[in-house]
């Protein structure tokens, strides 16, 4: 049995309401809302970036599995927004969780599903029979730019898990990948925002891939929607995740748990593994869940995972995502908001 030892999540306490950036913009607050399904987003305290909120989710990974950090033998971090172009996330993430220095460390990119990326190849290294233990991680603090509709939701979180052979809480049942070379959104060096091809990035990117890779590994494990207890898909909003699900056959209460995470704003690698991991924070012995992201670029990775006995006696080990969402909220204006994420530039 090959699957998840430890899962764990952090996501920052600033928010800011999207009425706060509607008004900013004179833009109709309720439109948006509507349109998006959103309400507000979290935002990266002055101290936090992809590191930071890597090494509070590894935190929380470890706790629930229980393991010996030195028997992890490699660490992963998926991410669009990696403090540095030259120098890795992740040797800074084992030092701080004494991972190491025995181990393989690599970052990861491939837009929002660079976590889902990172998370496979732990898979497949301890599937492999290559180690004990390994780490997949994707964590975030995306921007977009001012004015832009991306502002809205481009946020900040991380969630980890840790891939085993003993003490398996949710075993890999099924994975399967579908990716093409599709524009939808991108980035090029030295620039400070991304760009997006707009309504592009709905039906030849996002559910051209999620449909795909969803179709495709429901047919390969030869289970229904109607099996499943529950399903998340990427969510660069509230509505197309919801879309994709009922497409698949999903309903709406299946995709409920997962979908929580919508609230604080979803545009980030995080995104789909962190409504994963409020799925395992309820997630019952021999219940069923289907995890499908989404990067644009373009490609979606799915999973079929089912519980174990064990997973209900790690569930309360770590803080939940629940937990996580309400508590020590900070509300900013703003002002306060493009300060923390630096949207003003100026010049020496």
């Amino acid at each position: 049995m090959v699957g998840i030892v430890g899962y764990g999540s952090y996501v920052p306490r600033h928010r800011i309401r999207i009425s706060t950036i509607a008004e900013q913009w004179g833009d109709d607050a309720k439109v948006i809302e509507n349109g998006l399904l959103l309400q507000e987003k979290t935002v990266p305290g002055r101290d936090e970036d992809t590191i930071t909120i890597a090494v509070e989710a590894a935190k929380n990974a470890l706790k629930r599995a229980e393991i010996d950090p030195q028997e992890i033998g490699a660490v992963y971090i998926g991410s669009e927004s990696h403090p540095y172009a030259v120098k890795p996330s992740g040797t800074v993430l084992i030092d701080a969780l004494g991972i190491g220095p025995h181990v393989h460390v690599a970052d990861f990119e491939f837009a929002c599903k660079a976590g889902s990326e990172a998370m496979f190849v732990a898979y497949s290294h301890v599937k492999s029979g290559n180690m004990k233990y390994a780490m997949g991680i994707g964590a975030d603090t995306s921007q977009g730019a001012p004015g832009d509709a991306l502002e809205y939701s481009a946020s900040a979180g991380g969630s980890a898990f840790i891939f085993g052979t003993e003490n398996v809480i949710a075993e890999v049942i099924e994975t399967h990948s579908f990716t093409t070379d599709t524009a939808d959104f991108w980035r090029r060096e030295y620039q400070h925002y991304p760009r997006h091809g707009g309504r592009f990035t709905g039906e030849p990117a996002y559910f051209k891939h999620v449909l795909n890779s969803a179709k495709e590994i429901l047919d390969k494990s030869g289970i229904k929607p109607s099996e499943f207890a529950h399903a998340v898909f990427h969510m660069p909003n509230g509505r197309f995740p919801l879309k994709a699900g009922k497409t698949l056959g999903f309903t709406d209460e299946q995709m409920k748990q997962g979908w929580v995470v919508n609230i604080m704003g979803n545009t980030y690698s995080g995104s789909s593994i962190t409504g994963f991991s409020a799925i395992l924070d309820v997630l019952k012995p021999g219940e069923l869940a289907l995890l499908v992201s989404f990067g644009s670029g373009a490609g979606s990775d799915a999973f079929i995972f089912r519980a174990t006995e064990r997973i209900t006696e790690v569930q309360n080990k770590a803080p939940k995502i629940r937990e996580l969402l309400d508590s020590n909220k900070m509300y900013l204006s703003y002002g306060q908001y493009a300060a923390y994420r630096k949207k003003i530039l100026f010049n020496e």
